[in-house]
C-alpha cells in the first residue's frame, strides 16, 4: 500500500480497521478460514481448562492461532494470483501450491502440539 500520510493515533486506527476488514473478508469468502475460526473457538477454552500451566496453555492456543495467521497469508496469495488471471500458469500454481503447503504444516504442528501437550 502506498503511503497514506497518517501518522500517529490516526494510523493505529486505521491500520485495525484494515485489519478488521482482512479478518471480515476472510471469513465471509474462505471457508477454511471459518472452520479454522470454530476450531479456536472451541480450543481457546479447551486449552484454558486442560493445559496444567501457562506455558503448555499458551503453546496449545499459539498454534492454533499460528493455523489462523497462515491460512490469512495463503488467502492473500491466492487472491492476488487469481487477481493477476484465471489463466493456468506455472508460477501461479505453484504460488498457490505452496500456500497450501504452508497450512498444511501449520496443522501438522497444531496437532502435534495438542498431541504432546494431551499425552
Amino acid at each position: 500500500m502506498a503511503y497514506s500520510g497518517n501518522k500517529g493515533l490516526k494510523r493505529i486506527i486505521m491500520a485495525g480497521q484494515y485489519s478488521w476488514q482482512g479478518f471480515r473478508a476472510a471469513y465471509k469468502h474462505e471457508e477454511a478460514f471459518r472452520q479454522e475460526v470454530w476450531v479456536l473457538a472451541v480450543a481457546v477454552p479447551l486449552a484454558l481448562w486442560l493445559g496444567e500451566n501457562g506455558v503448555e496453555k499458551v503453546l496449545m492456543i499459539g498454534s492454533v492461532l499460528l493455523l489462523l495467521i497462515v491460512e490469512l497469508l495463503n488467502s492473500a496469495v491466492e487472491a492476488v494470483v487469481d487477481r493477476t488471471g484465471m489463466e493456468p500458469h506455472k508460477l501461479s500454481g505453484r504460488a498457490k501450491d505452496m500456500g497450501s503447503a504452508a497450512v498444511t504444516v501449520a496443522i501438522v504442528n497444531a496437532v502435534t502440539v495438542w498431541v504432546f501437550m494431551l499425552s
